[in-house]
């Protein structure tokens, strides 16, 4: 057997299907496109899902990968495992080969064991290999069996298994088949291999290798006419193998990383053997957050953000385990980034991305963390004081919504204390609280999805691309938020047509305005959407005439409007590319804003774009405007957009066949000396023909909107001229104001700040004085009581700030004494109390005196012995509470 490093065995892996006819073929995204039944890949064979479903063709018909896989949830993959298993992982690498109806069984098993025996050298005395059993509905898969057995193995070490273990479904339809898994032993004593152990617990049997073979429809259970063949062997699983070690965390996947853990907390082995649960977590999550973060995912509050969020915030709390108190996650996923880079130098692309977000989110949560364990341990001290063992739902929603405690961290650290968590009560909060945003985002036409469903029409043809009007027939009518067959003039409608040249709001894009013309009558179009697929509404106002479902009308788009659009559709496209060119690849689109007045464009990144930034990406934009780029659009295949580099938007979801918008740098932009890349993305909105079209970009403003999100707002053509036009005429009116020319108003300006900073600084010296000379005026109404120099007067003061310089001050001019001072500040009372060190010593507490007189203005307060405030409620008995307090350091000193 040989021992083999984690990269030799991805790269002998993948060089040996290539020689053996596969194509190599990269990882895809963690974040699955064009799949809503998932959240992430989970396995080699997604990327590949419609080619087996037979909607989508690939240029070859073996593939072989190394894929990028995340598992928080499922079988064998709860999160809580990951750490204290020595096998489970979030993060993970599945190397697989796949047949497309090309080679099935005989070749397959062939494959797994020419690599298995011969390029990894594993002894065959210690494999073990599964096939179907069979059942009622499919037969035995003894095919499989023989080959095996043909390949060389002992047919004692065959064995059958039902569909739980070897039979292998892709949902209610679809493909389907038998799977054939490959197990190794690895106990030191060959005599006690027993064919129980395999698909057990017994950590001595590790399967590592599974064949899927799929050669029947799942809806009929009939053979498919060209099967094929999916594979998946776990890498890290692999790894542990070949290195001959028992646990995954052992092998040179993870090694480095826990050994950077435990130098940055100075820990030795005897502390990772007692603690080994923590490194383990943490390296394992470090990987999860290094790769999602370099997907294009970012911590939130909902689907994969927040599985994000969930890993990292757990691996924050694991390190605070062990002994972490500052934020430390950042400086390990460095060390999972260059470990990983040559086999995915995305993770290089997006390095400072990485760790400034994960960093920033770690922050983030460290800050929350101490009170979400107070508070949660105020919940915990409650139930076990009252004999219960079961935290409530209501309580542990409060922890996340509040908090950011994720339900699982609430449940570990529960678990700490021996108790549970409700679950049914969390959800039902979690569900109360869906209900209720969904209540507050209800709107005017928020229902309309629900009015459009089902009515049996087709699918609205857009034509809006070529032209701009167009003769339509009226195919449904809605007023007054029914479904009508006429509407009269006044009414507010929803018109659906046959088609129409109206464009609806979709990708950031708004939707168009416009009118629908009809003899005697027209509907003044305020907005159009789409509010189930394929159907394009038109919402407008009936100003003239009837208008009847059948009739035929004539629509018109408002074409200046449109055009605003198409230009800021086009910048939009233009301010991305550039973007990604100056702030880096990371910069990708989180939203946008195309309407005619404005762009709006929201990225990630982490930290504010400065000024020459800024100017550098508006220079940019403008020198592609003035090449005047081409701008062209074609429909293609998905698969065939990706191939051409063409960017998809993260989260979004894009059909089989969809349209690629191309813009060209121009001849000014490929000479300029900072070379740009054309800008080609997945898009259905409507753009320019050209970039010269655009005529001018300006950038008004940039800021965040959140974590790891930043927003450009921008205008384009007419617009921005104005603007520009508006601020130059405010520079010169600005000028004549101050007297010099334009060129000279920031140095002026400058001059007359200068000279106010001064004019300031004097002032400030002078009420300096002045209050000093008040204060020493103060000190002739020092007191003595029983010896105790005592001064309490009322001051005015602005802030507590300024309370506490004028304590400071009396308390050093006097030497000894207690110091009392009482304000008013907005409306309300409060008291301050200084006792000198030498009365400190006596037995004199500031902290008591300010408890006794802030109960005479209806308030409460404490502090230290030698310095403490108070708030109350009542500003008319703070003079009689002061006139007290010379009894009440009489009875301190007595």
């Amino acid at each position: 057997m040989q021992k083999l490093r984690v990269a030799e065995i991805r790269e002998r892996f993948l060089a040996y299907f290539e020689r053996n006819g596969h194509t190599r073929v990269a990882s895809s995204s963690l974040v699955v496109a064009n799949d809503p039944t998932l959240l992430f890949t989970n396995s080699g064979m997604v990327q590949f899902k419609d080619v087996f479903l037979g909607a989508e063709q690939r240029p070859y018909l073996r593939a072989a990968t190394a894929q990028k896989c995340l598992r928080v949830s499922g079988k064998h993959n709860d999160l809580e495992e990951v750490g204290p298993s020595p096998r489970h992982h979030t993060f993970f690498e599945m190397l697989g080969n796949f047949s497309f109806g090309d080679y099935f069984k005989a070749e397959a098993i062939r494959f797994s064991w020419e690599l298995l025996t011969q390029e990894f050298q594993l002894p065959v005395e210690r494999l073990w290999f599964t096939v179907f059993e069979g059942d009622a509905e499919v037969p035995a898969d003894d095919e499989a069996a023989q080959l095996w057995i043909n390949q060389g193995a002992d047919p004692s070490r065959v064995l059958r298994f039902g569909r739980k273990d070897n039979f292998w479904i892709m949902g209610d339809t679809g493909p389907c088949g038998p799977c054939s898994e490959i197990t190794v032993y690895l106990g030191d004593d060959l005599s006690k291999m027993r064919p129980e152990g395999v698909n057990s617990d017994d950590p001595d049997y590790v399967e590592i290798w599974n064949n899927v073979f799929m050669q029947y429809d799942r809806a009929t259970m009939q053979p498919l006419p060209r099967p094929s063949v999916d594979t998946g062997m776990g890498l890290e699983r692999m790894a542990m193998v070949l290195q001959g070690v028992r646990s995954n965390y052992e092998t040179d996947a993870f090694v480095t990383i826990i050994e950077r853990v435990m130098a940055e907390l100075g820990s030795d082995a005897a502390h990772y053997r007692a603690h080994f649960a923590n490194y383990r977590a943490i390296a394992d999550h470090a990987r999860a957050v290094a790769f999602l973060i370099a997907d294009g995912v970012l911590p939130g509050n909902a689907g994969r953000s927040y599985v994000l969020r969930r890993i990292l915030r757990r691996a924050a709390y694991q390190g605070r385990g062990i002994g972490f108190e500052a934020p430390f996650l950042a400086k390990i996923i460095a060390t999972v980034i260059d470990d990983m880079a040559p086999a995915y130098p995305e993770l290089v692309a997006r390095r400072e991305f990485i760790l400034e977000s994960a960093d920033a989110e770690e922050r983030q949560f460290l800050r929350t963390l101490t009170g979400g364990i107070a508070r949660l341990k105020s919940v915990v001290d409650q139930v076990q004081a009252e004999g219960g063992s079961l935290v409530a739902g209501q309580d542990a929603f409060v922890l996340k919504d509040t908090f950011g405690f994720p339900l699982d961290l609430t449940q570990k650290i529960a678990a700490e204390q021996g108790l549970q968590v409700d679950e049914a009560g969390y959800d039902q909060a979690m569900q109360a609280q869906r209900e209720r945003s969904r209540a507050a985002a209800k709107f005017t036409r928020g229902d309309d999805a629900e009015l459009w469903s089902d009515r049996g029409l087709p699918a609205t043809r857009f034509i809006g691309y070529d032209t701009l009007v167009t003769e339509a027939t009226v195919l449904a009518l809605v007023a007054a938020g029914d479904v009508v067959a006429q509407a009269h003039t006044g009414a507010h409608v929803q018109v659906v047509l046959d088609q129409t040249p109206f464009y609806a709001e979709s990708g950031g894009q708004v939707g168009d305005t416009g009118k629908l013309i009809f003899d005697a009558g027209m509907v003044e179009v305020s907005d159009t959407l789409r509010p189930v697929p394929g159907l394009i509404v038109h919402y407008g106002t009936l100003s003239a005439g009837s208008l009847s479902v059948g009739q035929t009308l004539r629509a018109e788009v408002d074409a200046a409007r449109r055009t605003a659009i198409m230009r800021n559709h086009t910048a939009t496209h233009l301010l991305h590319r550039a973007l990604r060119d100056v702030v880096g690849e990371h910069a990708a689109q989180a939203g946008s804003l195309v309407a005619p007045e404005r762009l709006r464009f929201d990225f990630t990144h982490n930290k504010a774009l400065d000024a020459a930034t800024l100017r550098t990406i508006e220079a940019r934009l403008n020198t592609w405007v003035r090449a005047d780029g081409q701008v062209s659009w074609a429909e293609m295949s998905y698969q065939a957009a990706l191939d051409s580099g063409a960017i998809a938007l993260f989260g979004e979801k894009y059909s089989d066949l969809v349209r690629v918008v191309t813009i060209e740098r121009g001849a000014e932009t490929a000479s300029a000396s900072f070379a740009s890349r054309d800008s080609r993305e997945l898009c259905g909105g409507t753009h320019v023909t050209s970039t010269g079209q655009i005529g001018y970009v300006r950038l008004l403003a940039e800021s965040s909107i959140g974590s790891g999100i930043r927003r450009i707002e921008a205008l384009t053509g007419h617009k921005a001229e104005a603007w520009a036009e508006q601020q130059a005429q405010a520079l010169r009116e600005l000028a004549n104001r101050l007297g010099v020319a334009p060129n000279l108003v920031v140095e002026r300006v400058e001059q007359l700040l200068g000279e106010a900073k001064q004019r300031q600084q004097e002032l400030n010296t002078l009420r300096g004085r002045l209050a000093r000379s008040s204060l020493e005026q103060l000190l002739e109404q020092v007191q003595h009581e029983h010896g105790v120099p005592l001064l309490a007067a009322q001051v005015e003061a602005e802030d507590v700030a300024r309370l506490r310089e004028m304590g400071d001050f009396l308390r050093d001019r006097l030497g000894s004494g207690v110091i009392v001072l009482g304000t008013v500040i907005q409306a309300k009372p409060l008291l301050l109390v200084m006792v000198t060190p030498d009365l400190v010593t006596q037995g004199y507490h500031a902290g008591k005196l300010v408890k006794a007189l802030a109960a005479m203005v209806g308030g409460g307060g404490g502090g230290r012995p030698d310095m403490a405030q108070a708030g109350g409620k009542d500003p008319a008995q703070l003079g009689a509470a002061l006139a007290q307090a010379g009894a009440l350091v009489a009875a301190q000193g007595a």
